[in-house]
């Protein structure tokens, strides 16, 4: 049996198979929504400069539309201009970064971050152990599966996770910083 083929006791007769035209298009799922958020969800998706008129097509707009929004998320700091012929514009990954930090600080008290960042470095340290590097970039993956006797997808996985766990650290070590008490008032600045 070929690994595309569906088993015979799959649909027992009863069922009727899915209708797939009934489903939306790709296309309509991405078209939805406002021009703003459809521009929001182009600019997420940045990661080198890219033209004006680039991001409206994606975005399904008119490029004066595209420009004047990417102004305001210039503004915002949310993307970085690159001026020039054209006017270029990529994500501020340094904005959602910030963004990302405002939100657990938002969510969670002091405490809950402290102690998650305890056990994501318990978990950090438990990989630097096992794989005996401190990061997960100096370690080979064919190394890896061979020294840990692990499948090359267990030990891409492990790595992953510890890389993950890494952001994690930063992530929460940053949102730790400077973090006031829930419920208190700055207190007055002596200038």
């Amino acid at each position: 049996m070929d690994l595309t083929d569906i088993p015979g006791d799959a649909y027992d007769g009863e069922e009727s198979p899915p209708d797939l035209d009934a489903l939306e298009s790709p296309d309509s799922l991405l078209k939805g929504g406002s021009i703003r958020e459809r521009l929001l969800d182009v600019v997420i998706g940045l990661r080198t400069p890219t033209k004006v008129s680039t991001i409206a097509d994606r975005a399904d707009c008119d490029t004066e539309t595209a420009r004047d929004y990417l102004e305001w998320f210039d503004e915002m700091g949310m993307v970085q201009r690159h001026d020039g012929r054209p006017v270029r514009y990529e994500r501020n990954d340094a904005y959602f970064q910030w963004r990302r930090i405002d939100r657990i600080r938002e969510e969670y008290s002091e405490q809950e971050i402290v102690d998650a960042l305890d056990d994501t470095l318990t978990q950090i340290e438990d990989y630097r152990a096992q794989f005996d590097a401190t990061h997960p970039d100096d370690v080979s993956l064919v190394d890896a599966t061979q020294e840990q006797n692990l499948s090359t997808e267990a030990a891409w996985e492990a790595l992953s996770e510890w890389e993950t766990l890494e952001q994690r650290a930063a992530l929460l070590d940053e949102a730790r910083g400077n973090n006031p008490v829930a419920g208190s008032k700055p207190g007055p600045v002596d200038a």
